[in-house]
């Protein structure tokens, strides 16, 4: 099919756009055409995801190290008329006006939900190419990964250009990673738009303007997707289509992981791990930086300090401990430094234009960098890493690959092999750090087997969720950094990458007893929990600020543990459809205007049931936004309604914490790490509220991948309020539960005055509670006072042998718990 429009040159000073419509044919998954100045292709990879590339050149040149999403099968329909063309799917319409060329994206009821602005659409300035969209009077933008500011950038303009940021502040940017992808919200509906480029590229939300949004690149092809959805969260299951979702973690890496810059030598390690044990606070990693490395440098130990590294991974190992490794890039240049030398023989390293080795001074000095883009560098580092996982190492952390060097700054004009079609450090930058990432994971996956390896990286790019953990770097302790670190989290989920952390306490400067205690409690109910602090600063052990705040920190290192059925469920709902595991309150309340304010935006749910309302480590008074719904208080069971503000009590010892009305939250006994098999009952507790609601529980080995083949057991939890029902389902999986058996514990059910189980009747006993113990001699509120709860439970449900489904149904005088 072909169009013909006069041609006309659009000229706009020193930029231009795109042009008009020249000719148009039709290709297995949308068109292709081409304008007075360039080309474009519109594919459907689903019938919500439409691909929009667009090239001055006629060959589309742009392989992807982000995405994995490949074209579906979706039924499409052309339709030609005089000014424009539509293509439809049954979930959007695409409207390319032919003079000028321009894209408008509609819903399947006929709104317009996202479109070209009419002057400039996509425009060049030299190699330079942005597209400029229209701006809407109430639009919120939400996501772009790792960026500081508000949960709402409208307003703000932000580059993506991976630069290590040592103590970034609240304006910082651009900082470690970039993902270049962001979500739509009006009143028409929402969208999703990622641009796969990996050059230094900018987002602008109506910053320093009020006519347009835009998004652009210093070079490359202008290359997004635009996806539709009636949700956020159907927006991040379409993104984390094309970019992939995460692999299911060690149980393991759940747990509380102890860092500092360093522990050393081998005797502080081991005396670290048995104070937690003796202290009786849980925890299961120990993680080493640098200071591990003979003179920094990678792949090698300091033999004074670590003069038998096995056997002291070994002594770890018994008591429960695994131990994670610092990996930096940079290869010292030293001959006979077997790294540096078999480096050089099989030329892995990255380039000058005329061929010689780029060297950048780090921590070793003088190096060398590997160049992960090729297939050989990437092989290499794989079989290096090796000389750590024969000796038990497990877990990874990639740092200063964003290349950090000192003088910050990378020069541009270094060659990388980008497997093939070469290009310089202007494309390569911004996925040094996920080649790395996905060096490092995949040649932990190869040397340990069927074994899961963790892997953390500082530095990232869209995709990265595929292959590691991302932190967000060297924080500092303060209250603003606490807080901040927390939206970095929820944009980071947004944005794709469910298992996200911050150094808890703070990596520079020192932090204080009360922030301590905080960042503790908070860091609880981040997906990834890892102290750490700098050399030379306060100790930042869960100890290390006196007995109170001891006792604050294990109360809530404990009750992460205790919530580790629920916590490790959600991770698998997160890698099987993309969902985070912490919630920005936009993602379910995203037309609430007050989850966006500046008062409430740290606000979060963690997983589908609990929400966490972050405060300042000097209050102990807070106003917190409870939004739509029913909310109980964690601690005392009292029920607010949703849609209200309230003043809540928030002593250093309490975070407040509420779950949702309907929830179902699972817990088991307390453990001193992962590797300790809990009591054999699983605690299901429900809160009653209006709506149904449903939760799958999922459990496997948490160490392997047998998962892949059957091995695991799930069951999915419905909770029928209309009915007075709780539904277990038959169980799937050929792996029988470590649970044997269930505690159903019901919260806010009033006088339940009968009970069946499948039809047969059965008694209630009243079960006294608590989520954490009380402080000693303190004063908290509710349960932590000392007052336990008294919840209606219902003991020895028969669990793990049941492969029917168990009906619980209830009459009761339907009343909520006293509000």
């Amino acid at each position: 099919m072909k169009s013909a429009t006069h041609p006309s040159v659009q000229q706009f000073h020193l930029s231009r756009s795109l042009g008009h419509l020249q000719q148009l044919e039709e290709t297995p998954q949308g068109v292709k055409g081409y304008t007075d100045f360039g080309h474009f292709q519109v594919t459907f990879y689903t019938a919500k995801i439409a691909r929009i590339h667009i090239s001055l050149h006629e060959i589309f040149e742009n392989p992807s190290y982000a995405t994995v999403g490949k074209p579906q099968q979706v039924n499409w329909e052309l339709q030609e008329h005089r000014n424009f063309i539509n293509l439809t799917t049954q979930s959007m319409r695409v409207e390319i006006k032919k003079a000028p060329v321009r894209f408008t994206f509609f819903n399947p009821d006929g709104r317009e939900i996202n479109g070209d602005d009419p002057a400039f659409g996509t425009s060049w300035i030299g190699e330079q190419v942005t597209t400029y969209k229209k701006l809407r009077a109430e639009e919120r933008f939400i996501g772009l990964g790792e960026k500081t500011g508000p949960l709402d950038r409208r307003g703000k303009g932000y580059t993506n250009w991976n630069t290590d940021s040592y103590a970034y502040d609240d304006q910082t940017d651009p900082i470690y990673s970039s993902i270049p992808f962001y979500i739509g919200i009006h009143d028409r509906g929402i969208y999703g738009i990622f641009l796969d480029n990996s050059h230094k590229s900018f987002f602008n939300f109506g910053a320093s303007n009020q006519r347009f949004s835009s998004f652009g690149a210093d070079q490359g092809d202008m290359d997004y997707y635009y996806m539709a959805g009636g949700s956020v969260a159907s927006i991040i299951e379409s993104y984390t289509f094309l970019t992939g979702r995460m692999p299911l973690p060690p149980l393991w890496a759940l747990g509380y992981q102890q860092c500092r810059y360093s522990y050393y030598p081998e005797e502080e390690v081991l005396s670290l791990a048995q104070t937690f044990r003796n202290k009786q606070i849980p925890a299961d990693v120990v993680v080493l930086d640098i200071h591990y490395m003979d003179h920094y440098k990678i792949f090698t130990w300091d033999n004074d300090r670590f003069p038998d590294p096995a056997a002291m991974i070994k002594k770890l190992r018994s008591s429960g401990f695994r131990v994670v490794l610092m990996c930096d890039p940079g290869i010292k240049i030293e001959k006979g430094y077997a790294p540096y030398d078999s480096g050089l023989e099989a030329d892995i390293f990255i380039k000058y234009p005329d061929g010689e080795n780029y060297s950048g001074e780090v921590w070793p000095g003088w190096c060398h960098f590997p160049d992960f883009t090729s297939p050989k560098a990437r092989s290499w580092w794989m079989e290096n890493l090796k000389s750590y996982t024969e000796i038990g190492v497990e877990g990874f952390w990639n740092d200063m690959n964003e290349i950090a060097t000192w003088g910050n700054t990378l020069p541009e004009l270094i060659e990388m092999d980008f497997d093939g079609p070469k290009a310089t450090a202007r494309k390569g930058r911004n996925i040094y750090g996920l080649m790395m990432a996905k060096s490092t994971y995949e040649g932990a996956k190869k040397h340990l087997g069927n074994k899961r390896p963790f892997n953390l990286t500082r530095s990232a790019f869209a995709g990265v969720q595929r292959y590691a953990t991302l932190w967000t770097g060297d924080n500092v302790a303060n209250d603003e950094h606490m807080l901040l670190g927390v939206r970095l989290l929820n944009s980071l989920g947004i944005s794709g990458v469910p298992f996200v952390g911050y150094d808890v306490g703070g990596f520079s400067g020192n932090s204080n007893k009360n922030l301590f205690a905080r960042w503790v409690e908070l860091g609880a109910f981040s997906p990834f929990f890892r102290g750490h602090t700098m050399v030379n600063n306060h100790d930042a052990e869960p100890w290390a600020y006196g007995e109170e705040v001891e006792e604050i920190s294990r109360n809530y290192m404990q009750l992460r543990y205790n919530l580790l059925p629920y916590l490790y469920a959600v991770f698998y709902e997160a890698s099987s459809t993309g969902m985070p595991v912490a919630r920005s309150l936009a993602i379910d309340f995203t037309h609430d205007p007050k989850v966006f304010a500046q008062k409430y935006q740290n606000e979060f749910l963690f997983g589908p049931g609990i929400l966490v309302a972050p405060v300042e480590s000097h209050k102990d008074l807070e106003k917190v936004y409870l939004p739509a719904g029913e909310w109980y208080d964690f601690f005392t069971d009292q029920v607010w309604p949703g849609g209200q503000e309230l003043i809540v009590e928030c002593p250093i010892e309490k975070l407040p914490l509420f779950v949702r009305g309907s929830a179902i939250l699972l817990l088991q006994s307390p453990i001193s790490s992962t590797n300790e098999a809990p009591a054999e009952y699983l605690e299901v507790h429900i809160y009653q509220g209006d709506e149904p609601s449903s939760f799958v529980y999922y459990e496997d080995d948490g160490v392997t991948d047998n998962h892949r083949q059957g091995q695991y057991f799930k069951r999915e939890i419905r909770f029928l309020p209309r009915e007075n029902t709780l539904r277990i389902n038959h169980k799937e999986g050929e792996m029988p539960s470590k649970f044997l058996k269930i505690k159903l514990m019901l919260h806010g059910f009033g006088n339940l005055r009968q009970l069946l189980i499948n039809g047969r009747p059965s008694k209630l006993s009243t079960c006294e509670y608590r989520f954490v113990a009380p402080i000693s001699k303190f004063d908290p509120l509710g349960a932590a006072k000392g007052e336990a709860l008294k919840i209606p439970a219902l003991h020895f449900t028969e669990f793990d042998h049941e492969d029917q489904s168990i009906e619980i149904t209830w009459q009761s005088d339907g009343d909520l718990a006293a509000s």
